[in-house]
């Protein structure tokens, strides 16, 4: 265990210490200050501009800011929506992939435009190499620059006073991808290149069988086809956007998307590091430093608590093997627990912590399948998804997620003391709660409602892979991961039917816009308001008491919400299980 837990202080050391500088870079950013690399995206920004009729200088109101962002959401979809439906016409396709079914395009273009990266698919069977350039990856950079956007703008509304606007979401998804996502990818990808990852827009190579076989047919097979393609380049901005598509199905479980243990490594840190680092971008562009770090201890708190629940329930295996004479100890020779659907080379601490920064974010990658994990090694990653996305939550979403509640947090606060709350020096009133209402309830809603027609209508039962709790919990998981805009499947569900193809669609646009706009509410009515001065009555919200009762009102939410449908899925399968 000692191991384990040198590489778990490492990884997380690695976050925070990577935080400080990034967040600060990107304050610059969005502050429209000089960032280091202006000469070389300067131009390139311009011209931007200039073919798009843009006037970086003018600013927008929320309701232009919104607008924006819809119409922006609504154009990637319609652009590749159709590119799936004509990939079978189109070139870079030098296997001849056929045009992707209408429901499966509509899921597919539904998931990418709002970051969720839900795949209903196989990617080195449905997708050709166009299809997975200028469709899936462009929409990577873009949906996660639309959500960096959003969160520069709620930032705004805090750091503005008296202000009618709250910048130029133009401007911003720009710079976002020009600035942040672009450089980051780069590097990042031709360090995934030097470990083995793929890059090549060739047609799949085929290779001789070391031992000739025979397919179900009886025909005689003596050649295999290894899917390659354009992988390090999509890879890179999937963890950075905290999107999670993949290149292949089995995702960053494949030897070809995630080889070794410094790619896993990597691709870990990539997925937490722009949620990690806009909480001290916060912190700077609102004149307190505190206030992000209060945050990001929030977020630490919950996520090192979930990640050791899931750890340790997957380190402890079952009963079922012990019974049965397995050797589940961890020893020099073995991992020890429960390795069934994990890999070999990552072994446990790896897997359970590659599925919780990728539960606790909105990226949906996986290295094991989560399907496989123990009871309780399962309720670990939903339960992230189904706090909010806040745990450190996606690019953008996951800093406006907890501001947010944040806000619930100070309002909840003031009523205990009877003061009218307020945080960083704004008056919480009335349309700030309401909005900040929506925005907690819409996701829990489209998931519960979403899981219970899934449950009573056959078409919905049909797809679990399994019977009894555990196939609640996958149908349970689906709807989690749409709805938070996660996109990480149990992998034990059939996905890729009419039914759950629109109905899982549906439930990622309302997890998206429903969200988006009342949080873009909110930073115009609070960019709108004077600044208070502190007064001795004023809650201080950048100490260990409101960390904790900000971590108490997340956890509360999240457990009032789902703590009856977890009853019924991982948690009655653990009762199961531990009394066989």
């Amino acid at each position: 265990m000692g191991l384990e837990i040198v590489q778990i202080v490492i990884f997380l050391a690695a976050v925070l210490l990577a935080a400080k500088p990034l967040g600060s870079y990107m304050a610059r950013v969005y502050e429209g200050r000089p960032c280091g690399l202006d000469r070389v995206g300067g131009p390139l920004e311009r011209l931007i501009y200039r073919i798009g009729g843009i006037n970086p200088t003018s600013e927008m109101s929320w309701q232009r800011y919104a607008i924006s962002a819809l119409a922006f959401g609504l154009a990637g979809f319609v652009l590749l929506y159709g590119l799936m439906r004509l990939q079978g016409l189109l070139p870079g396709n030098p296997e001849h992939m056929t045009a992707v079914a209408p429901d499966l395009a509509f899921n597919t273009a539904t998931s990418f435009i709002t970051n969720t990266n839900w795949q209903a698919y196989g990617g080195e069977t449905t997708m050709s190499h166009l299809t997975q350039m200028a469709g899936l990856a462009v929409q990577n950079f873009l949906s996660a620059a639309a959500g960096l956007a959003v969160m520069a703008a709620l930032v705004r509304g805090f750091a503005r006073k008296t202000c009618a606007t709250i910048g130029n979401f133009w401007v911003d998804v720009t710079r976002t991808t020009l600035y942040i996502l672009m450089p980051l990818s780069i590097i990042l990808a031709l360090v995934l290149v030097s470990q083995g990852v793929a890059q090549t827009l060739g047609a799949f190579p085929r290779t001789a069988l070391v031992e000739p076989t025979k397919d179900a047919n009886g025909v005689a097979v003596d050649q295999q086809t290894i899917a390659v393609g354009p992988m390090a380049s999509q890879e890179a901005i999937k963890e950075l956007g905290t999107n999670g598509g993949g290149f292949f199905n089995a995702n960053s479980a494949h030897p070809l998307e995630n080889p070794t243990p410094l790619s896993n490594f990597l691709e870990m840190l990539a997925i937490l590091l722009l949620p990690a680092a806009a909480c001290h971008m916060f912190g700077k562009m609102v004149g307190d430093r505190r206030q992000g770090w209060a945050l990001l201890a929030a977020m630490l708190v919950m996520y090192v608590g979930l990640f050791t629940l899931c750890w340790l329930s997957e380190r402890g295996g079952t009963p079922q093997l012990a019974g049965a004479g397995a050797d589940i100890r961890p020893s020099a020779l073995q991992a020890g627990g429960n390795m069934e659907g994990k890999e070999v080379r990552f072994g446990i601490v790896s897997s359970a912590l590659f599925a919780t920064a990728a539960t606790g974010t909105s990226c949906g990658a996986v290295n094991s399948m989560h399907d496989s994990y123990t009871p309780l090694g399962g309720l670990a990653p939903m339960w992230l998804m189904q706090l909010g996305e806040v745990v450190f939550g996606g690019v953008g979403s996951g800093l406006y997620g907890m501001l947010i509640f944040a806000i619930v947090t100070v309002f909840i606060a003031g009523l205990m003391v009877g003061r009218t709350p307020e945080y960083l020096g704004k008056k919480i009133e009335i349309f700030e709660m309401k909005m900040a209402s929506l925005v907690v309830l819409v996701p829990v809603l489209v998931a519960l409602i979403g899981t219970a027609i899934a449950v009573v209508t056959a078409a919905g039962r049909a797809g679990a892979a399994n019977p009894g709790p555990h196939g609640f919990s996958e149908i349970l998981y689906a709807y989690s991961s749409t709805a938070n805009n996660n996109g990480s499947a149990f992998a034990g569900i059939n996905a890729n039917t009419v039914f759950y193809n629109v109905s899982t669609g549906l439930a990622m646009l309302m997890g998206r816009f429903l969200f988006k706009i009342p949080v873009l509410a909110i930073a115009g009515a609070l960019a709108a308001k004077k600044s208070i001065p502190v007064s001795p009555g004023t809650l201080t919200t950048h100490g260990p008491l409101f960390v904790s009762l900000l971590v108490a009102v997340v956890l509360i939410v999240g457990a009032l919400s789902f703590v009856p449908a977890l009853a019924l899925g991982p948690i009655v399968e653990h009762l199961m299980m531990i009394g066989r």
